[in-house]
């Protein structure tokens, strides 16, 4: 039944919603994810000033990365490129690059409606903005259990499963031994709450996504003639024109699609959740930060991937197995087998950032459901850290499989929510475009100018004080 839900959610259902209104999107913004891609540098420099009391905006794009270039990155273009061939990379791409838009929208208004709680710290997400936005509590309640149900709980413990069984594969670790000790250092960061969390994705997050790109421009280096012919490969066989690949066309755009959304998650509503927490001038800003974010995702990480794969010799045409497997194969075919050590080394760095965003995520949305309530908190902690163990010795197919359809659904109320507010955001990225147009290196949001909206009018006064008078008064506190 899970399988003939998930058929239709996934299949058909979310192909229409995420690329359809990604498309939609795009247009009405005139292409902004084209339009600001330069841009998107400039805002990915300053991002890098940091913040005394909040999470500064890099934080959050380092945050977002870290759930974005998970085992989707690794397994899941396997999977991928598995069962729908080399177009099924094309595809992602297609989804990505509508998928910038549809973040820039989910993220600008995350910013737009945050929050701050009893210590002062932000707190948004869709859950924030239906709510505000659109007077629908109720809804944002049903985003925050679906949230709360595939992020929190059921991909962290489909994770800790990918994790563990890579480590038995390259060292012959128990997976059982494994599982308790992911579990054990992730609760010591759990502890610390955002800002550990933060820190700890500040420093992995880089690391991790530079080793990987490093080790492909190696094995580029080495297929280097090649790789045209290999890119060509791509293209064609995303539209069936490739002999070999002709008759998977169908499966290409379905699983393209499929894991181009698990891999940098545009539409879900889980983004929005780090995006609200950085202290930002303007709430576009960090749209374009979040929409660079999965440009690195897909653009650069899967299609490192990918080309691991397709250029090694080892994949061909029918392949039937294992994803994660196919890549660390892939890898060892061309440069030996630490290849193979390589990618559950790299793997594991992604898992554990990847499962401290989810975990986060859920956190957030479940103070949305009950406010500041310690025993909850507490009582999910120990759920997740549960779940990672079980998940590490469990084969957890099945929780996949309701992931997948939790994940649809998530994706379908977020949305909807989106179309819904759509007026917002073109009228702010409208202000952004303004104060852009008219020199203005730094756009600030003018509270003033958004006064009928249930916005908090003190959150975004002090963020249009000018930088140097917010830390001299800082310091003085």
């Amino acid at each position: 039944m899970l399988e003939t839900i998930n058929g239709f959610l996934s299949g058909k259902l979310l192909i229409v919603l995420v690329v359809g209104l990604g498309t939609y999107f795009t247009v009405k913004t005139r292409f902004v994810q084209i339009r600001y891609f330069l841009h998107m540098f400039r805002v990915f420099k300053d991002s890098l000033i940091g913040s005394t009391t909040q999470i500064s905006s890099f934080q959050a794009l380092m945050l977002s990365l870290a759930g974005r270039v998970g085992a989707g990155n690794i397994a899941g273009v396997g999977v991928a490129v598995t069962l729908g061939g080399p177009g099924a990379v094309f595809w992602m791409w297609v989804t990505a690059l509508v998928g910038m838009a549809t973040t820039l929208f989910e993220c600008s208004l995350a910013q737009l409606y945050k929050r701050t709680d009893s210590q002062g710290h932000f707190q948004g997400g869709p859950s924030f903005y239906m709510q505000h936005g659109l007077k629908k509590r109720w809804m944002g309640m049903v985003m925050a259990v679906l949230l709360i149900v595939t992020f929190g709980f059921s991909f962290n413990g489909l994770q800790a499963h990918a994790v563990t069984h890579s480590l038995q594969n390259a060292f012959g670790f128990d997976p059982t031994h494994s599982g308790m000790v992911l579990a054990v250092l992730l609760g010591l960061v759990f502890i610390g709450g955002i800002k550990r969390i933060a820190q700890v994705a500040d420093l992995l997050v880089p690391l991790k996504t530079l080793a990987y790109i490093a080790v492909t421009l190696y094995v580029l280096v080495l297929q280097f003639d090649q790789v045209p012919l290999m890119l060509l490969t791509i293209v064609k066989s995303a539209f069936g024109l490739d002999q070999a690949f002709g008759g998977l066309i169908g499966s290409a755009i379905v699983m393209g699609v499929k894991r181009g959304v698990f891999a940098n998650e545009a539409g879900l509503g889980s983004a929005p959740n780090v995006a609200a927490v950085a202290e930002v001038r303007h709430p576009v800003s960090q749209g374009v930060v979040q929409a660079f974010s999965v440009f690195l995702d897909t653009f650069v990480i899967c299609t490192c991937t990918a080309l691991l794969i397709l250029l090694s010799g080892f994949y061909t045409a029918g392949f039937a197995g294992d994803g994660l497997v196919l890549t660390q194969n892939s890898l060892a075919a061309v440069v030996g087998d630490w290849g193979r050590v390589f990618i559950s080394v790299a793997l594991a760095l992604f898992v554990f950032t990847s499962i401290l965003y989810n975990y986060y995520l859920g956190e957030n949305n479940l103070r949305f459901l009950l406010g500041e309530n310690r025993q909850a908190l507490l009582g999910y902690r120990a759920l997740v850290l549960g779940l990672i163990l079980w998940g590490s010795v469990e084969d957890l197919s099945t929780v996949f499989a309701f992931a997948d359809v939790t994940m649809t659904l998530s994706a379908l109320v977020n949305l909807v929510a989106l179309t819904l507010l759509c007026k917002v955001a073109l009228r702010l990225l409208a202000d952004y475009d303004k104060q852009r147009k008219a020199g203005i290196a730094e756009p600030v949001l003018n509270a003033a100018a958004f006064k009928d909206l249930d916005i908090d009018q003190n959150i975004w006064r002090e963020a249009a004080e000018p930088r140097e008078r917010r830390q001299e008064v800082l310091g003085k506190v």
